[in-house]
C-alpha cells in the first residue's frame, strides 16, 4: 500500500536496501498495516473546576462528567472522551471530543498518564491517554452533545482510607486506598468509588499502579483517572 505519510524523506536512514533487497518505497508498497491486530486509542479529559484560591484537592473541586447515551456503561457517568481518528494527534482528539460532548472549547490541557491494560473495555483492546484541564468560573456553559445524554460539573470529595505495606509479586509494596464521592444535587448524581494505589516501597522507580476496588455508577475505570489526577494536581500546589 502507499506510504501513510506524504513526505517519507526523514525515514530513509542510510538509504540502503533492506535484507530483502527492497528500497523504502518498495517496502512501504508491500507493507500491510493490518497484518497484526492493532489496539484502538482513545483520549479522556478531566476538566477540573477549582475555586479562585486552593491549596488542597480533597474537597472544593468539581469534575465535568457526561452521562453515557450508548453501550458500554450506558446510563453511567463518565469523563468526556472518545476514539482518536487515524489522522489526529492525541491532544487534537481530546479537545475535539471535549467540544463534541460538552461544548467547551479553548481549554488548555495537559497529559497525565496512559492506561493500557488488556481488559479495560469489552469492545476490544483499547489504550487511553488521560488529560487534565483546570478551569474556574470563567469557563463556558456546558451542553451535552454527540453520544453524551447529559453533562454536568460534579462536586468531588476524596479522602484517604488506609495505608499499609505488604508483599505482592515478591516485592514490598505500599498500598494507599482512597474514597471518592461525586455529587450534584440538581442532577441527582450520587456516585461512589474506592481506588487503590500500589507502588514499590523502595527504589527510585516506584511502578505506581491505580486499581478500582469499588465502583457505583462511574463508567469504565474512570474512578482511578480522577484519583490519580487529583493526586497529580496536589503535587503541583
Amino acid at each position: 500500500m502507499p506510504a501513510f505519510l506524504e513526505d517519507i524523506t526523514p525515514f530513509y536512514g542510510t538509504g540502503e536496501c533492506n535484507e530483502d533487497g527492497l528500497s523504502l518505497e518498495e517496502f512501504l508498497e508491500e507493507y500491510d498495516p493490518y497484518h497484526y491486530k492493532n489496539p484502538s486509542v482513545t483520549t479522556d479529559i478531566l476538566v477540573l473546576w477549582h475555586p479562585e484560591s486552593f491549596s488542597q484537592v480533597e474537597t472544593g473541586m468539581k469534575v465535568l462528567m457526561v452521562k453515557r447515551r450508548n453501550h458500554p456503561s450506558i446510563g453511567c457517568w463518565a469523563l468526556p472522551g472518545g476514539f482518536v481518528n487515524v489522522d489526529e494527534n492525541l491532544e487534537t482528539a481530546a479537545k475535539r471530543e471535549l467540544e463534541e460532548e460538552t461544548g467547551l472549547t479553548d481549554v488548555s490541557i495537559e497529559m497525565v498518564t496512559t492506561y493500557g491494560e488488556a481488559n479495560r473495555d469489552p469492545r476490544g483492546r483499547i489504550i487511553t491517554s488521560s488529560y487534565v484541564a483546570l478551569v474556574d468560573d470563567s469557563v463556558g456553559k456546558v451542553q451535552a452533545g454527540d453520544d453524551a445524554a447529559d453533562a454536568a460539573f460534579v462536586e468531588i470529595t476524596m479522602h484517604p482510607l488506609d495505608s499499609r505495606t505488604e508483599v505482592r509479586d515478591g516485592k514490598e509494596k505500599v498500598i494507599d486506598t482512597f474514597s471518592l464521592e461525586l455529587h450534584n444535587e440538581e442532577k441527582g448524581i450520587n456516585l461512589h468509588a474506592v481506588v487503590e494505589r500500589v507502588q514499590n516501597a523502595k527504589g527510585l522507580l516506584r511502578e505506581k499502579v491505580f486499581h478500582v476496588v469499588e465502583n457505583d455508577g462511574i463508567a469504565f475505570d474512570h474512578p482511578r483517572f480522577i484519583v490519580e489526577t487529583l493526586l497529580y494536581i496536589q503535587t503541583l500546589l
